[in-house]
């Protein structure tokens, strides 16, 4: 089976050495994504905003990869404080909400202080 690596571009990729994605058919695996705009590179202070930008980066790097959101099977959500949920449940729900893949949210540290959200999920192609 081929494997495909996928880039959204972020200097990080390659300093750090991960991709945004990789697929190895029929699955397709996103890394953890943040809220970092994916045109300016800037970081909104709002939490719901973070979430917001977090998905279009790994909605465009499952396009690119051929699949789709519809696609995810598995995410984990990777929040900073606690408060933040009831902020972030309905934008999560706005995405995922036809979809309802099985899911996490973890409460931790990120790497960045600016980072209030952070997201990974996995896709499988599906038949139909």
């Amino acid at each position: 089976m081929t494997r495909k690596l996928i880039s959204s571009g972020s200097p990080f990729e390659k300093t750090v050495g991960y991709s945004r994605a990789v697929v190895q058919e029929p699955w397709c695996f996103v890394a953890g994504t943040t809220g970092y705009d994916p045109q300016t590179r800037a970081m909104p202070e709002d939490v719901k905003d973070q979430v917001r930008n977090a998905l279009k980066v790994v909605g465009a790097a499952l396009a690119e990869a051929g699949f789709a959101l519809r696609d995810v099977v598995r995410a984990t959500y990777y929040i900073t404080d606690m408060a933040y949920w009831d902020e972030i449940g309905p934008v999560l729900g706005e995405a995922f909400g036809d979809i309802r893949p099985a899911a996490t949210c973890l409460v931790c540290g990120l790497v960045k202080p600016e980072m209030k959200f952070e997201v990974e999920v996995t896709a499988l192609r599906r038949a139909d």
